[in-house]
């Protein structure tokens, strides 16, 4: 009885570590979906940059099988939401990953995607502590928790070095951070651009600019901005694929003429990757704000 007791105990044990790591986990996603994961999935479609960008930094390859157009990955096939359902079905993905702009505008598609028993995540984070918990989401999903958990703290870390640094520095400039020109746009306070400007050490002058649509872009108008003209001691605007300005742009938009940072010539233009998308790039966006505005505090601590 002994025996048959012990090997029953072995028995469990070892059926216990063969159960999948993730028995049991459910993520929650920006549509409400509760995707119960019993283990990683291992076909992946990436519909957003800022997913792919983090699935590569996570550490996988094989389990993507495709991305989006804009997104830059040798070998790996281009998928679109403007592409028919047959093509994702020929893929045979077991997850598709989509933001919540693709769920509300091709719903169609994503609910065929669905029906045809396709797993869909529609996921996008809009500020900093959003962003952490996304990350460790598709860590879940991909069964890469612990690296997950390591982007959160090597971010976390970095953070905490770069504001040691910033918040001692006296007298910070007042910036105006533009997200599109042609709509005179800027963000939302504690969206993920403004959480870069100030974590370099700037000031949001745009403070009360109100959102658009429940989004992280916010329409501010040429009327407020010029209401700070004297303020603004640093114009930062983001060029991407829906933004694409110039400093000769800015500095000949009329009225523009009179904001201290155009007679200044304190124009500048940063790729809106490393400043809007929720991924580990954020940080060189951070560095990359911080030495335009405290070029000489940043060179001498690289001296150091």
């Amino acid at each position: 009885m002994k025996i048959i007791h012990s090997i029953g105990i072995i028995f469990f044990l070892l059926l216990a570590v063969a159960l999948p790591s993730h028995a049991g986990i459910v993520v929650t996603d920006a549509g409400g979906r509760s995707i119960p994961v019993d283990r990683p999935f291992t076909r992946i479609i990436s519909l957003y940059g800022a997913h792919t960008r983090n699935l590569d930094t996570l550490g996988l390859d094989d389990e993507i099988i495709g991305i989006c157009p804009m997104d830059k990955w040798t070998g790996k096939p281009t998928f679109s939401y403007h592409d028919g359902l047959e093509k994702f079905l020929a893929a045979r993905p077991d997850l598709v990953l989509i933001r919540p702009m693709i769920d509300r505008a091709y719903a169609a598609l994503v609910k065929g995607m669905e029906r045809s028993g396709i797993v869909v995540v529609s996921l996008q984070p809009g500020s900093v502590e959003q962003m952490f918990d996304y990350w460790l989401k598709l860590g879940t999903l991909t069964g890469k928790d612990y690296q997950a958990r390591q982007m959160v703290s090597t971010f976390k870390n970095e953070i905490t070095e770069i504001t040691s640094v910033t918040r001692t520095i006296p007298n910070k400039k007042q910036v105006y951070f533009e997200a599109i020109h042609s709509r005179m746009k800027t963000f939302t306070p504690g969206s993920v651009a403004i959480f870069a400007l100030e974590t370099a050490g700037g000031i949001n002058i745009a403070q009360d600019a109100p959102s658009v649509r429940g989004t992280n872009i916010a329409f501010y108008g040429k009327e407020r901005i010029l209401s700070h003209a004297h303020e603004i001691d640093v114009f930062l605007a983001q060029k991407g694929a829906m933004n694409q300005p110039t400093i000769k742009e800015i500095k000949h938009e009329p009225g523009f003429d009179v904001i201290r940072a155009v007679k200044d010539d304190q124009i500048f233009i940063v790729d809106e990757k490393i400043v809007s998308r929720p991924t580990m790039d954020l940080l060189k966006g951070i560095h990359t704000i911080a030495d335009i505005l405290y070029p000489e505090v940043f060179e001498k601590r690289r001296l150091q």
